[in-house]
């Protein structure tokens, strides 16, 4: 693997890593936004039905004596539940036999009631407009709000199959420039859309490119950057996410309509296409996959940009195909999803990592009586999705759960060079594990100690968020690089749509729900003990790469006879 020795010949960090890490982190942050975009943009506000008494002047002038809106409303609409006005049922006729004090049995329910049959009127107080207004999502219709949002999710589930894929075949930086114009485009068309299904579709089309967009920043974050200073790289970028919520919860804030929202987090999406073309492609991909051309220029362009332009004029073609000579030849080998399950060495890596992307929300606070998330990303928007069941100031709480987050990620990073990789990884996923099955034995009166461990399991999680994205990078070869973590993305995803059906365990008991919910990161934090360290490590870029990594582990291993189990995994 000689390719390493050609990065640290034209610079494998410096101002060109800067660079690039500046222009790839801003539409992290800008896609971060988009997830945690229908917090506000679909909003419930508080409504009611819509009654004449109320809402028509011409019914009001008809009205004998002075009565109070309060008053009219009482004759209109029955109460609810929580003895607030129902928000979707109205009385056929007036009942004014109500505004007799007197009247202290009438029960409401006997009376002929009616849905909302000439629409909502809806509290405009926090938000002038949202999508549950603008298509009135509320009542018989409230579960097409959930169904957006799954269908937002299955987007990412596609778009992580089709760019994974389409990135080991057509590159890294082209899948890229595509999805960023494919996120400016379909989400500025969404915030005009008008239709809900058009809405949905839209959106869907935006979640397949955010999916694009995730995956292949990290990959050239890792392809471009030294083995030392990849921890750094894949810490800032991790820390984008963090700044986007919280830049979420200050653009919501300022703007108060839902098309407006999707067109500030959409538009700027437009400057990262254009500036897009500037950056290279991934040289480790080019070279492994035969485009040697290119890659020898791409390698002498970042040369010139950290201040190595000599060391870039003795790159030649012969240097390069000196050096990568066997790598260049294994890399043009047809290489399959198939390999990921069939071939030794990578088998076991395939099946572990799968189970890694599976741990429990690393927002949602783990006293909350809410389903376990059996996907890594569906358990990052569990809480992120429903902050309004969380509290009235969604704003402050959005703000909140981006803060959580950067102080567990940056003792990641110190974490990282100490203790490797899967340690890290492990421990991480378990301590976040126990943290939700001990709140399962606190009870609901020890508020403090449950929102202790609460914030503890978050700040595990935010640790294994920022450790997963380096780790699995490292675990795969170039080849097979974005196959790979487009596999972990669809079965994260995937787990993510099915994963509300947790809660019917809820129907046998209280607890079973948040014990699931703690039982997944754990059993995934011992799965990844079978995983290999990487620190320090160069990446792999090709099968056979590994497959040298797994000899060299066994010649240094225990008794021959253990090791041939190991190696046949």
């Amino acid at each position: 693997m000689a390719f390493p020795e050609l990065l640290d010949q034209v610079g494998g960090m410096g101002r060109f890593q800067i660079l690039q890490l500046m222009a790839l982190v801003v539409p992290i942050v800008l896609l971060t936004m988009q997830n945690m975009a229908e917090n506000f943009s679909a909003a419930v506000p508080s409504h009611r039905c819509w009654v004449p008494l109320l809402d028509n002047a011409t019914s009001q002038a008809g009205v004998a004596g002075a009565l109070s809106p309060e008053a009219l409303l009482a004759v209109s609409i029955p109460r609810g539940p929580d003895q607030q006005p129902h928000q979707c049922l109205r009385f056929r006729q007036p009942q004014w036999q109500l505004l007799d004090s007197n009247v202290t049995a009438t029960n409401w329910s006997e009376a002929t009631t009616e849905p909302c049959v000439d629409g909502w009127v809806y509290d405009r107080g926090t938000f002038t407009s949202t999508t549950v207004t603008k298509w009135d999502l509320v009542c018989d219709s409230q579960f097409l709000k959930p169904m957006a949002q799954s269908i937002y999710l299955a987007g990412v589930l596609v778009g992580a199959a089709v760019c994974g894929h389409a990135s080991d075949r057509f590159g890294r930086k082209r899948v890229l420039t595509w999805n960023y114009l494919q996120t400016a485009v379909s989400g500025t068309v969404a915030a005009f859309a008008p239709t809900f299904p058009l809405y949905c579709l839209f959106r869907f089309l935006v979640a397949f490119a955010v999916a694009g967009i995730m995956m292949n920043s990290g990959s050239l974050l890792m392809e471009w950057t030294s083995a030392r200073a990849r921890p750094l790289v894949m810490t800032l970028n991790s820390v984008g996410f963090s700044f986007g919520q919280m830049l979420m919860a200050a653009v919501a804030y300022g703007v108060r309509d839902w098309w407006l929202l999707q067109l500030a987090i959409s538009v700027p999406f437009i400057l990262s296409f254009v500036y897009s073309w500037w950056l290279p492609e991934s040289a480790r991909w080019l070279l492994i996959t035969g485009k040697l051309d290119w890659g020898l220029r791409e390698l002498q362009k970042v040369a010139a940009i950290n201040g190595k332009r000599a060391a870039g004029d003795t790159l030649t073609m012969e240097v390069v195909l000196s050096a990568l000579q066997e790598e260049v030849s294994r890399g043009q080998d047809p290489v399959s999803l198939g390999a990921l399950f069939c071939t030794p060495g990578l088998r076991l890596r395939t099946w572990v990592s799968l189970m890694i992307c599976q741990a429990p929300d690393r927002t949602r606070p783990a006293h909350l009586p809410t389903a376990p998330r059996f996907a890594f990303a569906f358990t990052f928007y569990g809480l992120a999705l429903n902050l309004q069941a969380l509290g009235s100031n969604i704003f402050l709480l959005q703000l909140l759960i981006g803060a959580v987050d950067l102080p567990a990620k940056m003792g990641t990073l110190l974490l990282l060079s100490r203790l490797g990789r899967r340690p890290l990884q492990a421990g991480s996923l378990v301590l976040s594990g126990l943290c939700v099955l001990a709140n399962t034995l606190v009870p609901h009166e020890m508020g403090a100690l449950r929102s202790a461990l609460a914030v503890l399991g978050l700040g595990a999680l935010g640790a294994s968020f920022t450790c997963v994205s380096i780790f699995l990078s490292e675990l795969f070869p170039t080849v097979l690089r974005m196959t790979a973590v487009g596999l972990g993305q669809m079965a994260a995803r995937g787990g993510a749509i099915l994963g509300p059906l947790v809660l019917l365990l809820g129907v046998y008991g209280p607890s079973l729900p948040l014990l699931v919910h703690g039982t997944v990161p754990l059993l995934s934090g011992l799965a990844a003990l079978l995983l290999p360290e990487t620190q320090n490590l160069p990446l792999p870029d090709t099968i056979h790469d590994i497959q040298n990594q797994a000899v060299k582990k066994a010649r240094h291993g225990p008794p021959r006879c253990v090791v041939l189990k190991a190696t046949q995994l």
